[in-house]
């Protein structure tokens, strides 16, 4: 399989939308190692954001997609020692976030440094040079990072900018808005402000990145998310938060270009 999808348009417009999170896919001589429980839930997965972003390419918006789970490699952290370890910092998680074993047996040296090379950098190295092509055409562009969250907040939705570091006031304030004028709360580097892929981005020359953090209960059905496995993204709960989405990030065009 693929490491990533990417979807764009000729129509194309100066924003970039980032699902680091959002797959599944997990190699057989990966899955051998992981508990039956784990390989079943793949929790904190961002789950069906590529069904319901689906839209954006025709908004000219090139969406470039993770296909791999990230217990495989964990594309929003940083590549440092040890690879292998923290789920909060560490390329490959040795536990959930609810510190939850992942492995029957860890990963050796050798199994840990393939990963990198295999499915982490052909990752970064496309989004970065997508990140140029775009900067190239029209002189910015905008990277949207788009995840989706259960806990430890309850907001609806979660902007983060590194604090006002990494995107102008006016892109943030636009998807802010756009949100808001639909009926959603919103609150702003609150838990979520911004993880590698926001902040590291940012620093490229003419970049500006957000991330955007919604919660599962916003488009999937409450009662599936405490289920040992994936929850069904085909539910009345999607549809809606999907037909409202269209409608934001039209606006957020419209705003930023």
């Amino acid at each position: 399989m693929k490491i990533f999808n990417l979807h764009q348009t000729e129509n194309s417009v100066p924003i970039v939308a980032n699902l680091p999170h959002s797959g599944m896919f997990v190699p057989e001589d990966i899955a051998v190692t992981f508990t039956e429980d784990h390989l079943k839930s793949l929790p904190n997965t961002d789950w069906h954001l590529d069904e319901l972003y689906d839209f954006l390419p025709s908004l000219g918006i090139a969406v470039l997609q993770a296909t791999h789970s990230r217990y495989v490699v964990d594309l929003n952290r940083r590549l440092q020692e040890p690879l292998f370890g923290s789920f909060w910092s560490s390329v490959i998680p040795s536990q959930t976030a609810f510190g939850k074993q992942i492995y029957i047996s860890n990963p050796n040296f050798e199994d840990i440094s393939e990963r990198i090379p295999k499915f982490y950098l052909p990752y970064h190295d496309r989004l970065k040079t997508l990140l140029q092509e775009k900067v190239a055409e029209f002189g910015k562009v905008y990277l949207l990072d788009l995840h989706s969250f259960f806990g430890p907040i309850t907001d609806q939705i979660c902007l983060g900018n590194a604090n006002g570091n990494s995107c102008s006031e006016k892109l943030i304030s636009t998807v802010e808005q756009s949100f808001t004028n639909s009926g959603y709360q919103v609150v702003m580097n609150k838990t979520f402000n911004g993880g590698y892929i926001t902040r590291n981005y940012s620093q490229m020359p003419g970049v500006e990145a957000l991330q955007i953090e919604v919660r599962y209960h916003v488009y999937l059905n409450e009662n599936q998310l405490n289920k040992p496995q994936p929850p069904n993204w085909d539910v009345p709960e999607f549809y809606a938060a999907k037909d409202k989405f269209g409608e934001i990030f039209k606006n957020i065009v419209n705003n930023m270009i």
